[in-house]
């Protein structure tokens, strides 16, 4: 089921793009008409990481800075938060979680302007935002997220388009499931024959690839029992290059931006250091191991990256004995609070 899923993104976002128009317009209008002070996403795991993803996006397109509330201030610390002229992004698949439900309804009815990125409308969370936004990736039965996920991260990327009003980015993600399409065909088998018997892993990104580096690292741990950790491309020599020895692998998601030549010279100089590196990069980039399809605009290329790595981590949970669609100690739909 993980890898039908994943496949399926393409259309679950091509139904999502033809869908409530007017609705993101009418909210991008009144993100444009609204001062802000503080601006919050709410989320938990893959929710989490799509949150930090659409952060990026918005600290980078429209300067406003986003912190990722910690829910237990309110969920079990009853703090006093300010609700005033701020703004709160929840994102969910399920809607159901008390620590993002609360959290929402305690900053509605403080005043605050709450949107919700979710995929089941009834929910409870769909009842506590002031706008609930569909993410129509339809029912999502493997327990790893794959179909909701991306379509968190192009709904979070319609908010921002629709809030910077930028003609660019809207025309990027009217392109986006024939480049979904041509990730689901990349060939990353290459990244099998390495992790297959690795017992541990250091996935890296830097800006905005950051987040799917995140993601990845999770789906490792998910899917294949596979031992992950995400860091930033700044942050791997203040402390975790101390981990790498011979062989030691590690995938560097090298999208295009600014940050994209520091992940390449990471790459090589980890490779010096006897990393068994895989570098995922576009096709231009002479070094790289795996090749990463790219989207219209820069901005969108963590979306089509992270369908790529989909496809991949599915196969690589069959190569390592297990099944994907069983993840140990899971369950689907997880409540917190």
């Amino acid at each position: 089921m993980m890898l039908k899923e994943a496949v399926s993104a393409a259309d679950c976002v091509a139904l999502q793009l033809s869908q409530d128009g007017e609705r993101y317009a009418e909210l991008g209008a009144k993100l444009r008409n609204t001062q802000f002070n503080t601006a919050l996403t709410i989320a938990r795991g893959s929710s989490d990481h799509a949150s930090n993803y659409v952060a990026y996006l918005i600290m980078s397109r429209l300067g406003r800075v986003v912190a990722s509330l910690p829910m237990s201030l309110l969920t079990l610390y009853k703090s006093p938060l300010v609700t005033k002229d701020t703004l709160t992004i929840a994102i969910s698949q399920s809607g159901q979680s008390p620590d993002v439900v609360e959290p929402t309804r305690y900053f509605r009815d403080g005043g605050a302007t709450t949107v919700a990125l979710l995929n089941d409308t009834t929910s409870p969370l769909a009842e506590a935002a002031e706008w609930a936004m569909p993410l129509h990736a339809g029912k999502e039965q493997s327990v790893a997220a794959t179909k909701s996920f991306i379509t968190s991260l192009v709904a979070g990327a319609r908010l921002v388009a629709e809030w910077q009003d930028d003609a660019e980015l809207k025309a990027g993600l009217a392109a986006l499931p024939d480049a979904l399409r041509a990730g689901a065909q990349a060939d990353w088998s290459a990244a099998i024959e390495v992790l297959a018997p690795a017992r541990n892993i250091m996935v890296v990104g830097r800006g905005i690839s950051f987040p799917i580096a995140l993601e990845a690292a999770l789906k490792f741990k998910e899917t294949s029992a596979l031992q992950a950790e995400a860091f930033s491309g700044a942050e791997i020599k203040h402390g975790p290059m101390a981990l790498i020895e011979e062989g030691y692998p590690l995938l560097i998601f090298a999208t295009r931006g600014p940050a994209q030549a520091s992940l390449v010279q990471l790459a090589a100089e980890m490779r010096g250091r006897g990393a068994r590196v895989l570098l995922a990069a576009p096709s231009d980039i002479a070094e790289r191991d795996l090749t990463l399809p790219v989207a219209a605009t820069p901005d969108l290329d963590p979306i089509v990256a992270i369908q790529a790595f989909y496809v991949m981590a599915a196969k690589l949970s069959e190569a390592r004995g297990m099944d994907p669609d069983k993840p140990r100690h899971l369950n689907k739909v997880t409540k917190t609070h």
